[in-house]
């Protein structure tokens, strides 16, 4: 009997074990990472081109630094699987993105090695200054804190604006850039092909590793020597890059680039660095999707593929639950590109997220007027502002929890200019296993308390292409935002001829007479299905989808409350500020009185699980609107 070799990942339940082993045994430990990296995303879907190009890093980190007194802070976070598997976390990590089971990002709640919470870009070298900061303050001397960034994340402009803060600060502080030139699709803008150049400058590589190797075979030049020099080689990179080095333009030191997937010189330029005080950037190269030639091959399709098998990379597709529908984003991305090449004013902005938008249609037939920005959600509102200016129609596609990071811009240089920007919000609602750094459940609160505003949520995809439509017919002296949700769509037809919807107005889908309920955007569909159930026990009930959050149909919900006394309003969104709070608003501003229930994303963040488990933790869900129904009806 061959007696099974026992792997060394086996016997790693945190840092301090993996310490234990010999340098010579992190490759093997590497591999095996690989590789249960790639067997546990095959069987329960997450990020993954990501997590296996950091494989070397994470292991070379958590073998050099005292974690966790020693701080990490993961950029965006699908970089972080590795990450949970090496501290403590291995056994458990088939519960990943599961309801009641791991996140699928850093979460400070989850373990004292997640830092910092991480799901939306560009934060770490912030937050890892803050801590600096207060290591300092606290007299920690021996505490390192490291930031992480990568996966596009150096495209968004506030990793810019801590890069100038800590270059002044001199606090002691390591940034690594992971420089695999990818977010989701390929980077946006000069950075990437800045870094591009520095990476292929194969004089100035060459040059350094000659320099850097004669130094250490010389008497008396020992490794003190040569990290002074490799302090001090800013001048060395000038000459041969004919150029100031950007990172060193902020005050870092710059080290790199490496080679990102060599475990062995990445833990000597760890152990290296750990000793030089002040801002430092260690610049390394890798690819994204590292050991899997799939993913490899095709990173934008591997960044999260779903279900696939692991010894063929075929991708097991699994399609809408109703035949022959489509996903909402694809709805989008078709509609755009039609509504496009009938209208040239048209222009498509999106910040990296052409392919997760289906905008990457509009770029590969005219990539002069659609414009992936890179991860900067600031910048591509007050561009669109600014195209909107000069009589262009901009369609600015932004994911719902993203449009947060760019709210102010949306007030100052869109709504109080009246601009008529079109923003279309996708994802707005609970979107699964992503957790709460990215359900979309605000939009409807913050865009409808903002003046010139005009706010709807198509209930399916006829209505998603007739509110574009109706967007870009010049007609509209406003901004105007359209929420849709994550997933597919209940329209089979959906590709029927344009017709213009009358700003504001809603409409009634279902007569009855015991209790009128209330809904936009998605939620229609799901009282749909109530009302189904509902008709089976021969309760009545009245369906009115409003469409128009802001400005509402008074007109219709006067008809509403003149012969209702029971009301239920629903909604994919935060029930605080949203659809329900604006019809109680309307109740009480017009001297109705009503029993009235909303329902809706309730007060708290929702954790990560399915759509149909939150929907159902959350009472939106078929059930949940059946019972509320009787509830209110004594039944």
């Amino acid at each position: 009997m061959v007696k099974v070799k026992e792997k060394l990942l086996d016997k790693i339940n945190g840092p301090d074990d993996l310490k234990k082993l010999p340098p010579e045994n992190l490759p093997e430990v590497c591999q095996e990472l690989r590789e249960f990296i790639i067997d546990a995303v095959s069987t329960n879907p997450g990020h993954f081109g990501a997590s296996l190009g950091v494989v070397e890093l994470t292991v070379a980190l958590h073998y050099v630094y005292n974690t966790p007194y020693d701080l990490m802070v993961w950029d965006v976070g699908h970089q972080a699987y590795g990450h949970k598997i090496l501290t403590g976390r291995r056994d458990i990590f088939h519960t990943n993105r599961k309801f009641k089971g791991l996140s699928g990002f850093p979460k400070r709640e989850e373990s004292e090695y997640d830092t910092f919470g991480v799901g939306h870009s560009s934060t770490s070298i912030s937050a890892a200054l803050g801590m600096a900061v207060a290591s300092g303050l606290k007299n920690e001397s021996d505490r390192k804190i490291v930031a992480i960034i990568g996966d596009g994340a150096m495209t968004g402009g506030m990793a810019f604006e801590a890069l100038n803060n800590a270059g002044a600060s001199k606090a002691n502080l390591l940034v690594i850039l992971n420089d695999n030139n990818m977010a989701i699709d390929p980077n946006a803008g000069v950075i990437g092909q800045y870094l591009l150049n520095i990476s292929k400058s194969h004089t100035y590589n060459r040059v350094k590793k000659e320099v850097w190797e004669g130094l250490g075979k010389l008497d008396g030049f020992g490794k003190k020597t040569r990290k002074f020099i490799q302090k001090n080689q800013h001048a060395l990179k000038n000459i041969l890059l004919k150029e100031n080095n950007l990172f060193e333009a902020f005050d870092f030191r710059y080290f790199g680039p490496i080679d990102g997937h060599d475990v062995d010189y990445l833990t000597e330029v760890l152990h290296d660095l750990k000793d030089i005080p002040g801002p430092k950037l260690l610049h390394i190269v890798t690819k994204k999707g590292k050991g899997f030639l799939q993913a490899e091959k095709d990173q934008t399709k591997y960044h999260a593929p779903g279900l696939f098998n692991k010894e063929t990379g075929e991708i097991i597709i699994s399609g809408c639950p109703i035949e022959n529908t489509h996903k909402f984003q694809n709805v989008f991305g078709e509609t755009l590109l039609e509504l496009a090449e009938q209208n040239e004013k048209i222009v498509g902005i999106t910040p990296a997220m052409p392919s997760g938008c289906s905008m990457n249609l509009m770029i590969a037939k005219m990539p002069h007027r659609a414009f992936d920005v890179g991860i900067a959600e600031q910048h591509a509102v007050t561009f669109a502002a600014g195209l909107a200016t000069q009589g262009m129609v901009p369609f600015c596609n932004i994911y719902s929890t993203f449009m947060q990071r760019a709210y102010d811009q949306v007030i100052h240089d869109v709504a109080i200019q009246s601009l008529p920007v079109i923003f279309c919000l996708d994802r707005g609602g609970l979107v699964g296993e992503d957790g709460p750094t990215h359900h979309g459940a605000f939009d409807i609160t913050y865009m409808r308390t903002v003046p010139n505003m005009i706010v709807c949520a198509p209930m399916d995809e006829p209505d998603l292409r007739n509110l574009m439509y109706t967007a870009q017919l010049g007609e509209l002296k406003q901004p105007i935002s359209i929420r849709y949700p994550r997933g597919c769509g209940i329209e089979p037809d959906w590709r029927k001829p344009f017709e213009k919807i009358e700003i504001g107005k809603g409409r009634q889908l279902s007569e009855g007479k015991d209790l009128a309920i209330l809904t936009i955007g998605k939620s229609g569909i799901f009282a749909q299905h109530a009302l189904k159930k509902l008709e089976e026990e021969e309760i009545s009930v009245a369906h009115f989808d409003l469409r128009f959050v802001k400005p509402l149909d008074e007109a219709l919900l006067s008809t509403v409350f003149e012969k209702y006394n029971k009301i239920i309003t629903v909604e994919d969104g935060a029930i605080k500020g949203g659809f329900g709070s604006a019809i109680l608003e309307f109740m009480a501003e017009n001297g109705y009185s009503a029993q009235v229930k909303v329902l809706g994303i309730p007060d708290k963040f929702i954790e990560h699980g399915s759509l149909r488990e939150l929907y159902k933790l959350c009472g939106i869900d078929r059930n949940g609107i059946t019972r509320a129904v009787k509830e209110m009806l004594g039944k």
